[in-house]
């Protein structure tokens, strides 16, 4: 089937009907489809060398930032590392206000990552590292309600300690890192941390996670999305992300392919045979939500990614597809109804999460418009579907190199590209529909699946567990503009010296912005892909930039902050630019 693609101009949100205001950045995509393409046409490929910092400001807490600042009036609201909350004037920098967040937990399970606050009705809304969502009045940062999302899971770090292994930067657990979303007197927000998986530290400071450690067992929990009420923060509804007996079971048909009909390598009789010993396993079996979801205001229609099934790689207690982990899901934002899902890889052993955020836009299908849905995969893809039923409408050329995407861990190491790393991991993609592109940040981070054995001790038999590692070879980074007119054709690739996780931003002057973990945040041509500006930044640039327009005046920022997961060096500021006067 050919699919051709047109677009409506950027007055309005491709996702639905809703007006965004051209000089604010209100969302986390900043329209409610997630396109994080700002109307300024003054920051241009011709005065692009002209851009400096107008404002830095150091939030004094140095740490993973991942934040996608949010602009409404003249306010900049940013959370940051650890699930504190500042207000800044987004002309200047100056702080207004700030909220200090009270962790119920000493060491978080996912790390100290926030991605982002909503903004709306006067309050500002934050999910926090320790599971809760609180609500903050707009003006003064007082906290209006604070409740318990989740409780707490045990924590496992002492199952590492017969491995020889030094310091665990995350576990299971729960925490909450994506920036919440608020649609028709709801805000929205999902879990993070019930997938199992050990990450363990670099050898090294400043070296990306030692390795990644999959153990059988019962250790997870369940990932959800819920909604509360803006007001009063009363659970409304939830949906849990794994598909319980009553509706039907989370093991599914026990596919041997993805749905695109790629050879997945299971033993699905072994499986089957297993099966009736472990009719409970779901209800350890991961499924987190790390990333903002994207909403269609015109149906209420609410679309997010789904993560790895729990344990991580290990499959030996978890027959099935395990729905609907590693999937793409559709509800219905008002009551948390199923609507549809699509599970890009079914029995993941490999960390496969469905981490980027969708994307919401229109196209046009063998003459006949569709509301369409992309999404930037792990597996290097970039995926369109028809976003009323899921029905895949393609998928792009490969974004980067792929090996041995679905082998089997093995005792020797067997090297899989793109792993767990991705493709595209968290990073947001941004989409320009007068361009008919989507522009992807990916990276090249190849990673080594092995089976190892824990050794007998005292009680305890032998048992086998898996072990992830980064593969030691160059890596690096790419931003690719996916052409939508043609079913996913690469308009151009541009390689990057650092694998890029962090997040675009496009502008509708044609400009094309990212950063990288070395500190630099860079400017292309997204016509053409050539680098036509940079700026050292000082720490890694792994969040996501924004452009807003205060004063008459164009800005673009983004936190400066670094990663430690990856290795890029952290601190705390926002950095805002602007056109030389």
């Amino acid at each position: 089937m050919r699919v051709s693609v047109c677009w409506i101009l950027m007055a309005c949100c491709a996702a639905g009907a809703t007006l965004v205001h051209a000089t604010e950045w209100p969302h986390h995509g900043r329209d409610p489809g997630g396109q994080r393409l700002a109307p300024i046409a003054d920051v241009n490929p011709d005065s692009i060398r002209r851009l400096v910092p107008k404002w830095i400001w150091q939030s004094g807490i140095v740490g993973t930032f991942q934040a996608t600042p949010i602009v409404v009036g003249s306010v900049m609201y940013v959370s940051l590392p650890f699930s504190h909350v500042a207000a800044l004037d987004a002309a200047s920098g100056r702080e207004l206000w700030r909220y200090k967040h009270s962790r119920k937990v000493e060491t978080p399970c996912c790390g100290p990552a926030n991605r982002g606050v909503a903004v709306d009705g006067g309050r500002v809304f934050v999910g926090t590292v320790d599971a809760r969502l609180v609500a903050l009045d707009a003006e003064t940062g007082q906290v209006l309600w604070d409740v318990e999302v989740a409780p707490q899971l045990e924590r496992t770090e002492a199952l590492a300690t017969g491995m020889g292994q030094a310091r665990v930067s995350g576990s299971s657990g729960v925490g909450i890192a994506a920036a919440p979303l608020v649609f028709d007197g709801r805000v929205i927000v999902g879990i993070a941390g019930v997938g199992y998986g050990l990450h363990l530290d670099g050898a090294r400071e400043g070296a990306p996670v030692g390795a990644v450690i999959g153990l059988p067992g019962d250790y997870g929990g369940i990932g959800f999305m819920a909604a509360f009420d803006v007001v009063s923060g009363q659970r409304l509804w939830k949906f849990d992300t794994l598909r319980k007996p009553e509706d039907g079971g989370w093991e599914g048909d026990y596919v041997e392919t993805t749905p695109d009909g790629v050879a997945l390598n299971r033993d699905v009789e072994s499986e089957q045979a297993q099966a009736p010993g472990r009719p409970d396993a779901w209800r350890y079996g991961g499924g987190s939500v790390w990333s903002a979801s994207a909403i269609d205001p015109a149906t209420g229609h609410l679309f997010f990614g789904v993560g790895n099934p729990s344990p991580q790689m290990d499959d030996g207690g978890r027959p099935g597809d395990n729905l609907y982990t590693s999937s793409i899901v559709a509800i219905d934002a008002r009551s948390g109804r199923y609507l549809w899902h699509y599970q890009q890889v079914p029995h993941d052993l490999w960390g496969y999460d469905v981490a980027s955020p969708p994307v919401l836009f229109e196209a046009q299908v063998d003459g006949q418009s569709v509301p369409a849905l992309g999404q930037a995969s792990k597996l290097g893809w970039f995926y369109v579907h028809d976003r009323r039923d899921g029905r895949l409408l393609w998928k792009s050329e490969a974004i980067v190199p792929q090996e041995n995407l679905f082998a089997r861990a093995t005792p020797e190491g067997v090297r899989i590209t793109p792993g767990a790393a991705g493709g595209v991991n968290w990073s947001p993609v941004a989409l320009d529909p007068s361009r008919q592109r989507a522009y992807v940040a990916a990276m090249h981070m190849p990673m080594v699946y092995w089976l190892k054995s824990l050794p007998a001790q005292d009680d305890k038999p032998e048992r086998p567990y898996f072990e992830l590692t980064p593969s030691d070879e160059p890596r690096w980074g790419v931003l690719a503009a996916v052409n939508l007119a043609r079913g996913g054709q690469l308009a151009w690739s541009a390689r990057t010296p650092q694998p890029l996780v962090g997040g675009v931003l496009a502008l509708a002057s044609g400009l094309v912005f990212t950063g990288e973990g070395d500190g630099h945040l860079s400017a292309f041509d997204g016509n053409s892909g050539q680098r036509l500006w940079q700026f050292q930044c000082g720490a890694g640039v792994n969040a996501p930039p924004i452009a807003y327009r205060v004063g008459g005046k164009s800005r673009i920022a983004v936190a400066a902050g670094g990663s430690q997961i990856w290795g890029y060096p952290q601190g705390g500021a926002v950095i805002a630019f602007g056109l030389q006067d």
